[in-house]
């Protein structure tokens, strides 16, 4: 096939639907993949209300380092971590410290003024920046060698529907926050555009057999194994789906004011959403995503770990609470176990077109919007690394001197090569990006 032909050509001269558009957008024999240079990818995952010092932070630094309870999930990729200890979100200004450390988790700027009244005195609105996920999306986006498909994928898990700041961490610019989807079905039509609703699920199979019999005629012996895997799992996927539609269905018990109903089915709606997120990384459909957890004061009640209380009710309890406490270590170390999970998936599968795995071509970042919930603080915000797509030097834990997480924020833009001067309050940039991570 010649390496000029488009893929609207291709589709219309070899009689395709649109719909098989997915399938053929990653194929390297095709020539349509970005296969020149080595991707790299960025994943952040949110969890909310802090954590408990004692029970998360490695008491050791460089790599002899242990980890404690609430990161033992990650053992297995202990030297494909980097943990950091001492960022600090040093923004303030309008809104309470659960806004600003979202708002500006990623934005590293102050929130505007508005009239979302929070647990202070000052009200607020949205953050008056971009985050970096989107500065770097904008950056790959603008080069064809980097381009995809959607640029980037917000994923969420029992997001509220409410919009406010606390609810929403990812700017596309100034006042101007993104959604995440977190109804897998949802996500699911997105990628793949075929679901109009839930009651009357058909396979996109179905629709696209006879095309995925002609795309496998025209490409090579490696490419048809990568479309019968990316075949098998749009398969898997959907009969998920038809199975956790009826599972959703049963009774949940009423729960607080903006939490959604699905509370029950947060281990399952996570899972749907982190391969689903794997699956867009196979097929290119995008180099940049998020997974959103709640949001900033999450309620959630976790019940299949065998607590009934609300998670921001028990990250304000007492540290001499140690039944609390225990409670809190669970709920972070089932946090760590689905990052666990998401970097077992990547680690599993090969890097099309390229060498080692997704993991060897990812980094993780799994963060919060406070470093501890009873006390508020915005010092020590975990950041959790997991993967080798930066090149950064992991296996490691590392405490930092109270830095201002901008600068961590512009090294994450400078991994990919975009040299950002600052990012964000420029006064917690003048030192550049950190040193010390590659």
């Amino acid at each position: 096939m010649s390496r000029t032909t488009n893929r609207r050509e291709f589709v219309r001269d070899l009689g395709l639907k649109a719909t098989a558009l997915p399938f053929l957008l990653n194929l390297p024999s095709l020539g349509f993949a970005n296969q020149q240079a080595r991707k790299k990818r960025l994943v952040v995952m949110f969890s909310p209300n802090g954590v408990f010092p004692d029970q998360f932070w490695p008491s050791e630094t460089g790599s002899d380092f242990t980890f404690k309870e609430s990161l033992k999930p990650l053992e297995a990729f202990k030297k494909q971590t980097m943990i950091l200890h001492g960022l600090c979100d040093k923004v303030r200004g309008d809104g309470d410290n659960h806004m600003r450390g979202m708002g500006c988790l990623l934005t590293g700027t102050e929130l505007f003024p508005g009239n979302i009244q929070g647990g202070s005195d000052t009200p607020a609105g949205w953050a008056s920046g971009i985050s970096i996920d989107q500065e770097i999306k904008n950056f790959l986006q603008k080069d064809a060698a980097t381009r995809t498909r959607f640029g980037s994928l917000e994923f969420g898990v029992m997001v509220p529907e409410r919009a406010d700041t606390w609810t929403r961490m990812v700017y596309s610019g100034a006042n101007k926050p993104i959604s995440p989807i977190d109804d897998p079905y949802q996500m699911f039509n997105k990628l793949y555009g075929r679901m109009k609703d839930q009651e009357s699920l058909r396979s996109i199979l179905d629709d696209v057999r006879d095309d995925l019999k002609t795309l496998g005629n025209v490409v090579s012996a490696e490419d048809r194994h990568l479309l019968e895997e990316h075949a098998g799992f749009v398969r898997e996927m959907e009969q998920e789906l038809q199975a956790s539609k009826k599972d959703m269905g049963h009774a949940v018990p009423e729960m607080e004011p903006g939490v959604r109903k699905d509370n029950n089915n947060i281990p399952q709606i996570s899972k749907m959403q982190i391969d689903l997120m794997v699956n867009s990384f196979v097929n290119d459909f995008s180099r940049i995503a998020t997974l959103q957890y709640t949001n900033s004061v999450g309620m959630a009640r976790m019940r299949w770990l065998g607590i009934e209380e609300g998670h921001h009710e028990l990250s304000h309890n007492p540290d001499t609470d140690t039944a609390s406490v225990d409670k809190l270590t669970k709920i972070n170390k089932w946090f760590a176990e689905q990052l666990a999970y998401m970097a077992k998936r990547m680690a599993e599968t090969p890097e099309p077109g390229g060498n080692g795995s997704l993991l060897d071509n990812t980094l993780i970042i799994w963060t919060n919007e406070l470093g501890k919930g009873n006390s508020h603080t915005l010092d020590n915000i975990p950041f959790v690394l997991v993967g080798n797509g930066l090149d950064f030097k992991m296996g490691q834990s590392l405490k930092l001197p109270r830095v201002a997480h901008n600068r961590f924020l512009m090294s994450l833009a400078h991994g990919f090569g975009h040299h950002v001067k600052s990012h964000g309050n420029r006064d917690f940039c003048n030192d550049g990006p950190l040193t010390g991570l590659s």
